[in-house]
């Protein structure tokens, strides 16, 4: 089993879509990635030698940032926002959508499980 990055990679599945399970790695990153380090990327992740996982663990090191790094990165960019208090940061903060979304319906994922309010009582009608 190959091991890039600190995630372990799918045995039977194409190098180029075995990558892509590594954050911050997707289809474009993946191919350059295989063309730097000149691996075929029709090759599956279980065929590959141990000097080409070597190339690719090389190439990914010096040219890209990848899971640990990337995702601190991420995560002190978010906290940046929250602290100069711009709107994205207010967004993030209140754990709504931060890209202009609509929040009236749909947005559940960020908002979470629905609470449900209770309705304004009817006054008596008077006859």
């Amino acid at each position: 089993m190959a091991r890039i990055a600190g995630v372990d990679l799918p045995k039977n599945k194409k190098v180029l879509y075995g990558l892509q399970y590594i954050y911050g790695v997707g289809p474009e990153i993946a191919s350059s990635v295989l063309e730097k380090a000149t691996v075929n990327p029709d090759k599956r992740v279980h065929e590959l030698n141990d000097e080409e996982i070597a190339q690719i663990r090389a190439v990914l090191q010096s040219d890209y940032k990848v899971e640990g790094a990337l995702r601190s990165e991420v995560q002190q960019n978010i906290k940046r926002l929250m602290d100069v208090g711009a709107y994205r940061g207010l967004r993030h903060r209140r754990g709504l959508p931060a890209r202009g979304q609509r929040t009236r319906t749909n947005s559940r994922t960020r908002k979470g499980k629905r609470k449900t309010v209770a309705g304004k009582k009817k006054a008596p009608s008077k006859k």
